[in-house]
């Protein structure tokens, strides 16, 4: 019976121990974020300025998730966010203010302090249709949906870690893959819409069969690849109830689209292109900051800029060329951030 009762003692006794190891011992594993939902609205009467009545609603998640033991280090990323604006108007009275999917995951292997070995991927998107708003009754021209645009890059590559907020990636060997798909069904309600998108994020590419006027036809498809280099850089800072997160992306292509000119003699004059070549770089950079007071309430700013290199977006006047995209978004609202 002394010997039961001595090995049920010990047992108790390893158990308890290994059970306080367990609870000291960190988690390899950390989770942070923001995710919440900001509102605003604006009432007008009799007001002399103008303007219309509005409601506005952005529902948005930031996460970050770290691995870190030894000499492995996996970050994930994922960025979600959908707003809605109600306008008291007569036409467009709904429409679409903000729709993103960013998702990025990197893994790496140190092999000497803060430097690590790394392969990465990510995808880029929207949620739903987007379009160009007229303010009239009118069926609104669809100008981007999901996969038209989107964006999917895959790269190995060197990762300089010196902490768990800063990151800076450089790979000589990125790959891209960019969408303007859109199905038939789409297709054959919007006629036309499909080569449009395919002209307006680039996918088409020239034929390499000449033509009598010793040019090129474009070739419109669906996708296009391409391989270049890539730098990405990330900073995830939270202090107290203050959180920062911001990063920004660059990407070159090795390849250059291009077609041969000539002039009325047939004399070669040129090249013309759509700026897809070594040295243009896309960039993507966004930044939020988010502040939580009274546990439930946030505020929280973000910006998102934006150039792509062959992407052309046209001015009121119907010009179409490359131009920087910037979004701005101050919001209050109820969030949690962790």
């Amino acid at each position: 019976m002394k010997k039961y009762l001595l090995a049920i003692i010990i047992t108790c006794v390893s158990v308890s121990l290994f059970a306080q190891e367990a609870e000291t011992t960190p988690s390899p594993w950390s989770c942070s974020g923001v995710i919440g939902l900001n509102a605003s609205a604006t009432g007008l009467v009799n007001w002399a300025a103008g303007g219309n009545n509005n409601i506005n609603g952005v529902a948005f998640g930031k996460v970050r998730l770290l691995y870190s033991e030894d000499n492995l280090a996996w970050e994930t990323n994922l960025n979600l966010e959908y707003g809605m604006s109600y306008i008291d108007q007569k036409g467009d009275a709904f429409q679409k203010s903000s729709d993103v999917i960013d998702f990025r995951t990197k893994f790496g292997w140190q092999f000497h302090k803060a430097w690590y070995l790394a392969a990465s991927a990510g995808f880029k998107s929207q949620f739903a249709f987007g379009r160009a708003y007229d303010g009239t009754d009118a069926d609104d021209p669809i100008i981007s949906k999901f996969l038209s645009p989107s964006y999917t890059d895959i790269s190995v590559g060197i990762d300089w870690k010196p902490n768990s907020i800063f990151s800076l990636y450089l790979s000589p060997v990125a790959g891209q893959i960019t969408t303007a798909y859109v199905g038939d069904a789409v297709e054959n309600a919007n006629p036309g819409l499909r080569q449009q998108m395919q002209e307006k994020y680039g996918t088409w590419v020239y034929s390499k069969e000449e033509n009598a006027d010793r040019t090129f036809d474009k070739i419109y498809r669906n996708c296009k690849a391409e391989l270049g280099l890539t730098f990405k850089g990330s900073i995830n800072y939270t202090y107290k109830d203050l959180k920062i997160i911001t990063s920004l992306g660059l990407f070159t292509p090795y390849t250059w689209d291009k077609t041969r000119m000539f002039d009325a003699n047939g004399d070669f004059v040129g090249y013309r292109d759509n700026n897809r070549r070594f040295g243009n770089f896309d960039v993507d950079w966004d930044a939020a900051i988010s502040y939580q007071f009274l546990k439930c309430l946030n505020v929280t700013l973000s910006t998102s800029l934006k150039y792509y290199n062959g992407v052309k977006i046209a001015d009121k006047d119907g010009i179409a060329a490359e131009r920087v995209q910037f979004k701005g978004v101050l919001g209050l609202g109820v969030g949690y951030s962790f």
